[in-house]
């Protein structure tokens, strides 16, 4: 029989854990957050599409480039962006790596390392997301790259029947065993459980489910011996469905928001870094605002993951032409430090950009 105290062996080496502990404390760090531009070929040319631009691979690059150019004061709001494999490879026009651009602004690079939500077979349309197969393999790459954190979505739908039992057990555990992976190749995982804003619901029943959901995915963290000090979690604000009737205000969505978190996330975890969810830029940035002046207990710092609620403004100014690049990248510093504001619970309002109180919802959100 084995003894307790093989059971309870160490999982990762101390040098592995501080090395994680560091990298998720620096990306959290006071007035900084992450810019998610991490979308896929296809997301991409939906954004692109908005502006009449061809969706190539030299167009990609060239946006990419305009967000990672941007003046380096963006390091003061930007601690981490969020990269896709396609950008990880590519370069500057001056031939300098991506990855390098963003080092030499002070910039953590990360990457996205799952495959895209598929369904979920037993379910009610509800899915899970795919990517496991070679993780360990990919990790080690990004790693050896320049990576220092990546990221895995899953997605939660409400309904009457949803989210089942099944679908949030699954999904808990591809998360966890993800974050396991990422560690083990000294990557920071941000652990990204999304329940949509799609559907009816009030936002009592929104932060119904955000805590069931975040209850299941920290007892999955906990049976893969997950170090939590260097992991970050990417949830949901707490909003009622986007065709719910009744309004809510900035101050409701943070009391719900604030309850879920200290109802189930452990104070251990290195930060929180909400996605925008669909929210208008404006929304996204007063209602992470309203989150920190909310005065309950938040043993976390509660900054930003965004990606729509970023560069909606700024693709709208580029409209794919060169001579708009420098007022493209105001627009990325304007919100940025908007949202680097509002992570301290300082932000003022009135910074809305070209697309500030545009709605950026898309029904059933995928990539």
């Amino acid at each position: 029989m084995a003894s307790s105290s093989s059971r309870f062996q160490q999982y990762l080496s101390p040098e592995k854990e501080d090395e994680l502990r560091k990298i998720a404390n620096t990306i959290v760090s006071k007035r900084r957050g992450i810019l998610a531009a991490d979308e896929s070929v296809a997301t991409i040319g939906k954004r692109f599409d908005t502006i009449g631009l061809t969706n190539t691979e030299e167009n990609r690059r060239k946006y990419r480039e305009l967000l990672f150019s941007t003046d380096n004061s963006i390091a003061d709001s930007i601690s981490g962006v969020i990269l896709f494999d396609e950008t990880f490879r590519q370069s500057a026009s001056d031939g300098t790596p991506f990855v390098k651009v963003l080092q030499n602004k002070g910039i953590i690079p990360g990457i996205k390392v799952d495959k895209g939500v598929v369904p979920l077979a037993g379910t009610l349309n509800e899915c899970t997301t795919q990517g496991l197969d070679g993780l360990s393999e990919r990790c080690a790459e990004y790693k050896k790259g320049g990576c220092g954190f990546a990221k895995w979505r899953c997605v939660l739908k409400i309904s009457d029947h949803t989210p089942s039992y099944q679908a949030m057990i699954e999904n808990a555990n591809v998360l966890a065993r993800y974050a396991s992976i990422c560690q083990q190749n000294g990557l920071v995982p941000i652990v990204e459980p999304e329940v949509l804003p799609d559907g009816t619901h009030d936002l009592q029943t929104a932060q119904r489910v955000t805590e069931e959901v975040l209850a299941f995915q920290y007892k999955a963290l906990a049976d893969h011996h997950v170090f939590l000090e260097g992991t970050l979690l990417k949830p949901n604000m707490v909003t009622a469905g986007q065709s719910c009737t009744k309004k809510y205000t900035s101050q409701d969505i943070a009391r719900a928001t604030v309850e879920a978190l200290n109802r189930t996330v452990p104070p251990a975890v290195a930060g929180i870094t909400f996605l925008s969810g669909g929210q208008s830029e404006e929304d996204a940035t007063l209602n992470l605002n309203a989150i920190n002046q909310y005065p309950g207990r938040k043993p976390w710092p509660l900054t930003f993951s965004y990606g729509r609620a970023l560069q909606a403004s700024v693709i709208k100014a580029w409209g794919g032409k060169d001579a708009n690049i420098k007022a493209a990248q105001e627009e990325l510093l304007k919100r940025a430090r908007a949202n680097g504001a509002a992570a301290v619970g300082e932000y003022q309002g009135g910074a809305a950009g070209a697309a500030g109180g545009q709605s950026l919802f898309v029904a059933n959100h995928s990539y």
